[in-house]
């Protein structure tokens, strides 16, 4: 019994300690049924409430599809009523605009005021023209293109006028661009007859190239048709001014209005057949999309053969009821300061080079009356508008346009002015973007409304080539944001095509200005037997320096194919009378630079 108790005690202590561990080790859970059920409770609930949550954002979504969906059938309808508008506020002619506008704001309203400070109301602007178109009427006949050889002036817009009330269309020449585009100009439009002036002809030094004029179309001096009006030319004007309709016979609103050529900076110029439609409709468009003040007075001094200085410049503010200064000339840099403080005008016409040389020029509170420089035909640079703003108070609205658009297609608005971009496009005008192999972002730009032209004229036929189904290619390229804002991102011309990707020379051009902002600069293409292509900058910058731009492209994430291959100062860029750039002169010029320095390696190198 002794041996026995101590196996026992053991046992007992072995089934005490396996005991102690299995306490220490975790027990399984057992749920209640209770517990069980709520779990499962728990878990649908969560899944009720998600399956809730997803069909109300699912409502939201639907609910934001649906008002993006209402918000651009709104924008679509507004868009379709603003085009009804205006092609219904356009069925007129001209005339009848300048006729209704004289109603409205009285005969004795000022229309003009000549650089000297001659003025010149609505009634006798109306008087004017109808007596000069009788004049007119004896050497042409109806339907006939008239050349027009005039300079911006009170003059230059009542001859256009003049010839409308006889329905002769006047076909606007550049004294600026050449014989040989003018031979051009005169062969394209069958012109036989050209209307100038002796002060003009003396003052712009133009008389070789009237006498060259003169062997292919009969010269007309204005002021001796002015002296030679007789007592029924004043008779007519008369009756004129007073009974409209039965002097402006057989002119409707898409009867041709006139004719202008395309600056020609890639090419030789184009004539575009523009209507009374095409010029009203654009003029209303403006009234529409810039609202401004009746006192506000109007500076132009850009050429009446151009279509921004036509219908932007005089048009615009002779339908509209303001006095307009029509200045001759923009190159006047030292003068038009002191002019715009004369008339103390408010509205300035110009493009950024020549707005940018009047700043500089102007002396203080030259440019103090001025509320607004409206740019078009160049990209407006950052250093112009700041320069205005800092100096003179006034703002840069930037626009866009065409001269087969009349020219005015998008433009930045008071109080909402994007820069960057052209504002956005003008009521009644339809926009189509179509992609461009090899460049992302935008694309090109195709543009339809009743701003836009009858047609090219044909050189051979004469005849007017209309567009298919409206739509104007533009040629450019540009981007259009959510809110309607037109970025412009250059010519499809003017893109190069470097190891496969495509620069834009307005990029380019536009490095330059910011590295050497007080010089003019241009880029131009050139082949390239390794790349395809090649960029050359030419500048007017005396110490150009090809690293200062790459460095600059570096520093702010400009791809280095934009960084032109080379850079060559030239004293001069040449510009047109519009005020852009020569291309085709500045090609010229960057083939000879580079022929004269391939030539002096190869010499340096014998």
């Amino acid at each position: 019994m002794d041996g026995a108790a101590p196996e026992k005690q053991n046992k007992v202590k072995e089934e005490a300690a396996e005991n102690s561990q299995a306490s220490d080790e975790p027990k399984e859970t057992v749920k209640e049924p209770e517990a069980e059920a709520a779990d499962k409770a728990s878990k649908k609930a969560d899944k009720k409430e998600e399956k809730k949550n997803q069909a109300i954002e699912a409502k939201i979504a639907a609910a934001d599809a649906r008002e993006i969906e209402a918000a651009k059938k709104a924008r679509e309808d507004a868009a379709k009523r603003s085009r009804r508008k205006i092609w219904a506020r356009s069925r007129s002619t001209v005339f009848a605009k300048v006729m209704e506008t004289k109603g409205k704001v009285g005969g004795d309203k000022i229309a003009f005021v000549e650089p000297e400070g001659r003025e010149i109301s609505y009634q006798d602007a109306v008087r004017g023209a109808f007596a000069l178109g009788s004049a007119f009427s004896k050497f042409t006949k109806r339907g006939e293109n008239v050349g027009v050889l005039l300079p911006t002036s009170a003059g230059g817009v009542i001859t256009l006028l003049a010839l409308h009330c006889d329905g002769r269309v006047p076909a606007m020449l550049n004294f600026t661009a050449g014989e040989k585009a003018l031979f051009s100009a005169l062969e394209t439009a069958d012109i036989k007859h050209i209307i100038t002036s002796s002060k003009f002809i003396e003052i712009g030094g133009l008389e070789g190239l009237v006498d060259a004029l003169s062997s292919k179309a009969e010269i007309h001096i204005l002021e001796e048709i002015r002296d030679g009006l007789g007592k029924g030319a004043k008779i007519r004007a008369a009756i004129g001014e007073k009974l409209p309709f039965l002097v402006r016979r057989g002119v409707k609103p898409e009867t041709p209005a006139v004719i202008l050529f395309t600056s020609g900076t890639e090419g030789k110029p184009k004539g575009v057949v523009l209507t009374h439609q095409n010029l009203v409709a654009n003029v209303e468009q403006i009234r529409d999309h810039v609202q401004l003040e009746p006192e506000d007075i109007f500076f132009n001094p850009l050429p009446i053969f151009h279509s921004y200085g036509l219908t932007g410049g005089s048009l615009f503010p002779l339908i509209g009821g303001h006095k307009q200064v029509a200045y001759p000339s923009p190159l006047h840099v030292k003068i038009i300061p002191e002019m715009i403080r004369k008339h103390q005008a408010t509205i300035l016409f110009g493009t950024d080079t020549f707005v940018t040389r009047y700043l500089k020029q102007a002396r203080d509170g030259a440019l103090g009356s001025l509320r607004y420089a409206v740019c078009g035909a160049e990209k407006v640079r950052d250093e112009t508008r700041n320069l205005a703003r800092r100096k003179f108070g006034f703002s840069v609205l930037e626009g866009y346009g065409a001269t087969e658009a009349a020219p005015v297609i998008a433009v930045n608005q008071p109080g909402d002015i994007r820069p960057g971009t052209v504002g956005k496009v003008l009521p009644g005008i339809e926009c189509r973007l179509e992609d461009i192999e090899g460049l992302s972002g935008g694309g090109r730009l195709f543009v339809r409304g009743p701003n836009i032209m009858a047609g090219y004229l044909d050189p051979d036929t004469k005849e007017v080539t209309a567009l298919e189904g409206g739509w104007h290619d533009t040629g450019d390229v540009v981007q259009i944001d959510g809110g309607g804002y037109v970025a412009i991102r250059g010519r499809v011309k003017r893109f190069a095509k470097i190891s496969g990707e495509m620069v834009s020379l307005a990029v380019v051009e536009n490095c330059a200005s910011v590295v050497w902002p007080d010089n003019v600069h241009a880029a131009v293409i050139m082949p390239d037997p390794k790349k395809g292509e090649q960029i050359i900058l030419l500048t007017e910058e005396e110490n150009p320096n090809r690293s200062e731009l790459l460095s600059w492209a570096q520093g702010h994430g400009v791809p280095e194919l934009a960084v032109p291959k080379k850079v060559l100062h030239v004293e001069e860029i040449p510009l047109l009378g519009t005020g852009k750039v020569d291309y085709v002169t500045l090609q010229s010029q960057a083939e000879e630079l580079i022929a004269e320095g391939e030539e002096y390696e190869k010499q340096a190198a014998e």
